[in-house]
């Protein structure tokens, strides 16, 4: 796999997908507590898991992603094995109501929110666009990240046909980072499968 978010769906006597507002978050969490032990056995990272009702179906929708200290992207391979994984399980669920479900399981695409610490070490080595509180937004590639913040080799600005010029490295403290989000770029396509939104899929 080379680009973006990867999705494999397993359907389970349900049928279609849900255009319905998601079900109520007490189920989505107890699924959350049951999936993770498989999840995190499996060297991944359950990032959400949430429920959307479709008349007498359910579709659980079920995000999972590389460890933090971890490059590139989940390969389709990876979710389609941790996709039966969570399939045997839920069909195993002694909690679970009657109405038949559709499992999808996919990996974060790039349009994700740099929200969370561990987003910003997943994203080491992009370029990023950074919503600085009480600032003005920077644009640079992401050098390091520890405990108390992210630092920044900034992009400057240069007139157009000029190359890219790089400032001195910036430390952006988290409690300065209103929000953030990955920039494309076509170099990095190949190499990173979160690079685009919309990827490959799989029916099971």
């Amino acid at each position: 796999m080379t680009n973006a978010e990867a999705t494999t769906s397993t359907g389970r006597t349900g049928s279609g997908k849900a255009d319905a507002a998601p079900a109520h978050n007490l189920e989505a969490e107890r699924l959350y507590a049951l999936l993770a032990p498989a999840v995190q056995a499996n060297r991944l990272y359950l990032e959400d898991v949430s429920i959307h009702i479709a008349g007498a179906n359910r579709v659980v929708h079920v995000v999972v992603d590389l460890p933090q200290e971890e490059t590139g992207g989940v390969s389709l391979d990876v979710i389609a094995e941790i996709s039966k994984t969570l399939s045997d399980i839920l069909d195993e669920d002694p909690s679970t109501d009657s109405r038949p479900y559709e499992l999808e399981v996919s990996s974060p695409g790039v349009g994700r929110p740099l929200t969370e610490e561990r987003h910003w070490h997943r994203a080491r080595g992009r370029m990023v666009t950074v919503n600085v509180v009480q600032g003005d937004n920077v644009t640079g590639r992401i050098q390091s990240v520890d405990s108390s913040g992210v630092t920044l080799v900034p992009e400057l600005a240069v007139k157009k046909g000029m190359k890219p010029k790089q400032g001195d490295p910036v430390k952006l403290p988290f409690d300065r980072i209103r929000s953030g989000k990955v920039e494309i770029e076509f170099s990095h396509l190949e190499e990173a499968p979160l690079e685009n939104d919309n990827g490959p899929s799989e029916e099971a």
